[in-house]
């Protein structure tokens, strides 16, 4: 199973995988504690897609994704 980063998970959500605009959207982003990630208000279709299915399957994403989603409910 091959890690993936951060960096490549926005990659894959088609955002900016530079650190300082990373911050900025997880500073901007914030969601609720208990919310579930893909429900979040700001997700495209397709990227909500990919949230779903990453962590349905247990995907090679699944990891990073609970990263962010810690990330975003952490502040």
């Amino acid at each position: 199973m091959n890690n993936r980063t951060l960096e490549e998970l926005f990659e894959q959500l088609g955002l900016s995988s530079q650190k300082i605009h990373m911050e900025r959207y997880i500073e901007r982003h914030q969601l609720k504690p208990g919310s579930n990630l893909p429900d979040a208000i700001y997700w495209a279709p397709d990227q909500k897609a990919f949230l779903i299915e990453a962590k349905a399957q247990d995907s090679e994403w699944s990891e990073v994704v609970d990263q962010l989603a810690n990330l975003l409910i952490q502040k």
